[in-house]
């Protein structure tokens, strides 16, 4: 027997099937043809909820921009900059030849010239600028000498805007470091690194003020170590870091920085007409340095008097074929000395021309520079083991370093 409302429960379902595909073509025939439904044409704003939307983004997107780490330069840069300082030093020259006055009141001399020399003025202001940083509380800060080189007044400028006078106390040419004192409240200070390990490779900043651009940073790399003054045509005792990182003038006295933001170097010297070659004087010596100028107000430097000369093929001949020398060599390495200057540590050690030197300070020696750096790096009344060959034969001398002269023995 059939259920009389089974039709019924069938039926329902497939009116509401009916229905929703009924709805279906509708929707799409309006698409197609155009017709939108006046409910949805007059509904709320959806353009302001995009733009709500996007600005929401931004701001998050603008939030993790500002909290995502930075690069090393940056960070290395915002913990020395406030430190690195612009130096403007001024000293007054003579502009004119100081004329005797009796020349100038000379009718005759007046014929020539009338009071135009007179009217001309007699002394002239020349500045220059450079850079440096500040390494203690007290105010002292390091440069370099030739950047406070005769002056008479020397103004500290800070990147925060304050501008200090400096006072220089002290400078050493042979090094190209001196130390001028800017006393004031709260300075900021730079954290000193090493350049003992340093290899080339590694990354280097430079920040200071070339050509007048203040708080200018540059990066690169450590291109190579111990160049010799020789090789890049200064004469300083130093052995200094080769850089990529752009050096112009107004770099003089800055700061080298490792990726830690640490000073392994002083920026010193450029190469006229080279791009790429900047050097830097190794913190280590530029410490040893300031720190006698500071407590001091000069620097002792070791002496032991002599003159010498890399010995290669080429010097041995030259010198074994000129009679003027006097001697003959049978060496083919070492470091020759040609003189030795009368009552210094080497002449009452023994030491005499034609010596080679084949070991200084426990070190094998090959360059004449190697025996500078190695007395540089000494200190007055240090004892220094030698080796020296003479005659076929090695003899073993001590000298003890001087204090080196103001003024040679001619």
């Amino acid at each position: 027997m059939r259920d009389p409302n089974k039709k019924s429960r069938y039926k329902q379902p497939l009116i509401y099937a009916s229905m929703l595909l009924l709805g279906v073509i509708l929707g799409a025939w309006a698409v197609v043809s155009g017709v939108r439904s006046p409910s949805i044409t007059a509904v709320t704003p959806l353009p302001q909820v995009a733009s709500a939307s996007t600005a929401i983004a931004q701001n998050i997107d603008r939030e993790k921009a500002i909290a995502a780490p930075r690069n090393y330069v940056v960070e290395a840069v915002n913990r020395t900059g406030p430190a690195v300082v612009r130096i403007n030093a001024s000293r007054t020259v003579a502009s004119n030849p100081q004329i005797p006055e009796a020349f100038l009141e000379d009718p005759m001399f007046r014929q020539f010239f009338g009071d135009q020399l007179r009217r001309m003025p007699r002394e002239r202001v020349e500045r220059g600028t450079g850079s440096g940083f500040i390494i203690n509380k007290d105010g002292d800060i390091i440069t370099n000498a030739h950047v406070v080189s005769g002056a008479d007044k020397v103004t500290v400028i800070l990147k925060d805007g304050r501008q200090i006078e400096g006072k220089v106390l002290g400078s050493d040419e042979m090094t190209d470091i001196a130390v001028i004192q800017a006393k004031a409240d709260n300075l900021p200070t730079v954290s000193l690194g090493s350049s003992q390990n340093l290899q080339p490779g590694d990354w280097a900043i430079a920040i200071g003020n070339p050509l007048g651009l203040d708080n200018t940073v540059t990066s690169g790399i450590i291109s190579a170590i111990g160049r010799k003054s020789g090789q890049i045509g200064v004469d300083k005792r130093v052995s200094f870091i080769q850089t990529d990182a752009a050096i112009n003038p107004g770099n003089s006295g800055g700061p080298l920085l490792n990726q830690n933001g640490e000073v392994i170097g002083v920026n010193t010297a450029i190469i006229q007409g080279a791009q790429g070659l900047g050097f830097s004087i190794p913190i280590e010596t530029a410490q040893r340095i300031a720190k006698q100028i500071i407590e001091n107000g000069k620097v002792s430097r070791a002496y032991i008097g002599i003159q010498m000369i890399t010995l290669d093929a080429r010097v041995k001949s030259q010198v074994n074929q000129d009679p003027d020398f006097g001697i003959q060599v049978s060496e083919d390495k070492g470091v020759l000395v040609t003189r030795v200057v009368e009552n210094s540590p080497a002449a009452k050690a023994g030491v005499k021309r034609g010596d080679v030197i084949a070991k200084f300070a426990g070190q094998d020696i090959l360059t004449a520079d190697q025996v500078t750096q190695l007395v540089e790096d000494r200190t007055v009344g240090d004892k220094i083991r030698m080796d020296v060959k003479r005659n076929g034969q090695t003899l073993n001398l001590e000298i003890e370093t001087a204090q080196f002269p103001q003024k040679f023995p001619e």
